[in-house]
């Protein structure tokens, strides 16, 4: 029995990209019964662009306030929960699917899939987790085997490996999993909401799978640098630090953040970087509030 699909795409002020990928998503030769595309308050020409478009099933859900890529990929799986798609595809709006990525997706019977990404010039870029060890006090960083750093090259990949966490650029989820472990927590903003999200889908025993002919291109690179004194710094020291306080395996792993942070502000401001220093001490105190996990359960009709 077939199923149906709604993509989920998640925009804010980068008209250009959208409208790449909108063209992209119309070249798919299985089509989804729908594109949600939420626009978070977008200023620049992103409406013009979605007014314009023609591609069949696209919904907008324009929010009159940016709500962070976790407020808008919360906003529109609930969308697409409560029409009642059967697989739900979250997607950033850099990113163009192959032509076959959707029709290999869904050739897998299982729950949780990602797509696998790969940069403009087709070189692997997947930097999805193969090992996410909240385990090990020791590990400064979590994220111990990626995909590109295992492999390589997508030749050199299995047909499917096992993931621990994802990004939202591609992944893929049944009903059911959102029926058991809700909708993404809104109260990241941005940074480690899809992490959060896999770690629960993970905690119910499914298995995230990556799909290694499942091609989804990136149209901007991954070597961007993020300002760690501006406000995504902030969410990025938080965010992390708050997906320790949850699903900390023991007590010394929920203590890592706070030697964490004061390691970063210590060493910061001996090199003059007292904003850095601010804003990861300020990022682990506001993540204490996010300890708790969400309820679990189907959303609210």
């Amino acid at each position: 029995m077939s199923e149906t699909v709604a993509i989920v795409v998640v925009t804010y002020n980068r008209a250009d990209l959208l409208e790449q990928m909108l063209l992209g998503l119309a070249r798919l030769e299985t089509p989804a019964e729908a594109v949600i595309v939420v626009d978070n308050a977008s200023s620049d020409r992103t409406a013009e662009v979605l007014g314009a478009s023609t591609l069949a099933g696209l919904q907008v859900i324009t929010s009159p306030d940016n709500l962070g890529g976790a407020g808008g990929f919360r906003k529109g799986v609930e969308a697409a929960y409560h029409q009642g798609f059967d697989r739900i595809w979250l997607m950033d709006d850099d990113v163009i699917p192959s032509p076959d990525c959707l029709t290999v997706l869904l050739a897998h019977d299982e729950d949780c899939l990602m797509a696998v990404r790969e940069g403009t010039k087709g070189d692997l870029a997947e930097y999805a987790a193969l090992r996410f060890d909240l385990t090990n006090p020791l590990h400064i960083k979590p994220k111990t085997a990626s995909v590109v750093s295992t492999y390589g090259t997508r030749a050199d990949m299995p047909e499917r490996v096992k993931l621990e966490n994802v990004a939202f650029e591609g992944f893929m989820i049944r009903r059911s999993v959102v029926e058991e472990i809700g909708l993404p927590d809104d109260s990241f903003f941005i940074f480690y909401d899809d992490v959060d999200y896999a770690l629960r889908a993970r905690a119910t025993g499914r298995t995230i799978w990556g799909i290694r002919d499942a091609r989804l291109i990136r149209q901007i690179d991954f070597s961007q640098q993020h300002d760690l004194a501006g406000w995504k710094g902030f969410y990025m020291y938080r965010n992390l630090f708050a997906v320790h306080f949850r699903y900390g395996a023991n007590a010394a792993v929920r203590l890592k953040p706070w030697f964490i942070a004061l390691a970063v502000a210590l060493l910061s401001i001996v090199r003059g970087r007292r904003g850095e220093a601010r804003n990861v001490l300020r990022a682990v105190w506001s993540a204490r509030s996010m300890r708790a996990r969400p309820a679990p359960g189907p959303p609210a009709a």
